[in-house]
């Protein structure tokens, strides 16, 4: 029989054929997507993150062969580029797995930047009510550049990041002591943990510092043996931490423990930092004993204020300092252990040497400690054992003006304050001459450093919960400085 290209038999053969070329393509379709699914399956298992499967798209081309009206001619289209990724998802997956992981890195760095960028055009504006945002009053005789600090503080608030490890058991870690001397410890440690703040991160990947909260105070109490002065058991407890959390999380290695940092108010803090080289050398070591003499770096470690609260709070009689023009009699004011080898140089000179200066080794019962400062133009501040003391903060609390004797003492915040604008420095080998010095002193002077006094007093206060500006802020912006590695210059 013969046949037309039109006949029935060709139109039944190319019926087939169509029907063939479509079942083959669902068939195609079918397996890749199952192939993407089980991939997905097997990495849902794994507790990887999640990820979009490629979409395949099937596209149905209908020919219409204009010639041959009753001809059809269907192709199956799998986009070229889909059904490459499908056939080789795992090496993409892995790709975007390292895209998206180099990017988490990346972006703080990029936070960074653009706060360093931001930083140093507000250094070069000289009037500081140009960069101050309304409702904030600074004073900026107390800065070294006031335009400058205040914008890194309001980039501060705005992106810096700290991750505080959960890893470690109380009360050595987590907790501290929050009365009497070491109470910056305590106080810090309980609010970075605690407080309404928005710095903390449960995001590791989105931080730009990671601290340590454990307690060197802490560590003494219960690992140290007394008279022993043996600090092996705080150094095998710092170097286990270490070890524990470089070992669980990627942070600690991928830097050497450049971003991450400790705090500790206790003396023996430096000998703790000891227990890991990276800890000692590369970390921010957050310190109130900060010696230069000793190993105290401060282009990356922060000095922490020495604040001694009895019961927790600022003494009533230092809530509310006396007004300006209440009468001062006495020139100056120590009372204070022999300590070191400062003191037993100044109470040689001065004690009952010279009623204008109230210097004395024990306070005599009858006179009330805060109450001679309250009295008094000057506070004497010298170093006892250790270089840090806790009289400065009282003297600024009292607005006595405090007059630091020290050597290799890194004061708090010397990178933003400028503490000749608040505070008298005399050298050791002038003790002798300290009368003299303060007796040379301006009166327009002394009220000058007193108003000052009054301006600095909130970057010391600890407050509950913490307030913008505090100490528990300007801990954290040194912080953010050394991580930022940018120094705020006049």
């Amino acid at each position: 029989m013969k046949t037309t290209r039109y006949g029935g038999v060709s139109a039944y053969v190319a019926t087939a054929t169509a029907t063939a070329i479509i079942l083959t393509t669902v068939v195609i379709v079918l397996i890749i997507s199952f192939g993407a699914v089980f991939s997905c399956f097997l990495s849902s298992t794994d507790s990887k993150p999640e990820f979009v499967i490629p979409i395949v798209q099937l596209q149905s081309q209908i020919n219409l062969t204009h010639q041959h009206s009753d001809e059809y001619k269907f192709r199956a289209v799998i986009s070229p580029d889909h059904y490459r990724s499908s056939t080789s998802f795992p090496l993409i997956l892995s790709r975007n797995r390292t895209f998206i992981a180099r990017r988490r890195r990346r972006r703080p760095e990029i936070e960074l930047a653009r706060a360093r960028a931001s930083i140093r055009r507000a250094a070069s504006v000289h009037n500081l009510s140009q960069v101050l945002r309304s409702g904030d009053v600074l004073s900026s005789d107390i800065y070294h550049n006031p335009s400058a600090f205040y914008q890194s503080y309001m980039e501060m608030e705005k992106r810096f990041k700290v991750y505080v490890y959960e890893e470690g058991e109380l009360p050595m870690v987590h907790d501290g002591p929050c009365k009497n001397i070491y109470t910056t410890e305590g106080r810090f440690i309980m609010e970075m943990e605690h407080g309404g703040h928005n710095f903390r991160t449960k995001h590791a990947h989105q931080a730009h510092v990671y601290f340590m909260p454990f307690s060197v105070t802490w560590m003494v109490k219960y690992l140290y043996k007394p008279d022993t002065y043996d600090m092996t058991p705080l150094r095998h407890f710092v170097s286990d931490y270490v070890r524990l959390i470089s070992t669980k999380h990627p942070f600690w290695n991928r830097t050497h423990a450049a971003d991450h940092f400790m705090l500790s108010c206790h003396d023996w803090g430096p000998h703790a930092s000891k227990a890991h080289p990276s800890l000692y050398t590369n970390s921010i070591r957050v310190l109130c004993n900060a010696n230069s003499s000793e190993g105290f770096d401060p282009q990356k470690d922060v000095s922490l204020p020495e604040i001694n609260l009895h019961s927790g709070n600022i003494p009533s009689k230092l809530v509310s300092p006396p007004p300006p023009t209440t009468s001062r009699p006495h020139l100056a004011f120590f009372a204070g252990g022999v300590h070191g080898p400062i003191r037993p140089i100044l109470l040689h000179h001065w004690m009952g040497r010279d009623p204008d200066l109230q210097i004395f080794e024990y306070l005599p019962k009858h006179l009330d400690y805060y109450s001679l400062m309250l009295a008094s133009k000057y506070c004497i501040c010298p170093s006892g054992y250790e270089v840090a003391s806790p009289r400065i903060v009282e003297s600024i609390y009292s607005e006595c003006v405090p007059v630091i004797i020290s050597e290799n003492y890194v004061l708090p915040f010397s990178d933003v304050l400028k503490w000749e604008a608040f505070s008298v420095n005399v050298k050791v080998s002038d003790v002798s001459r300290l009368k003299e010095i303060l007796m040379g002193v301006r009166e327009d002077e002394y009220l000058r450093l007193k108003e000052n006094l009054r301006q600095v007093r909130r970057h010391f206060v600890l407050n509950q919960p913490s307030q913008r500006f505090d100490v528990f802020h300007m801990i954290l912006h040194s912080v953010w400085l050394r991580r930022l590695n940018l120094k705020l210059e006049e």
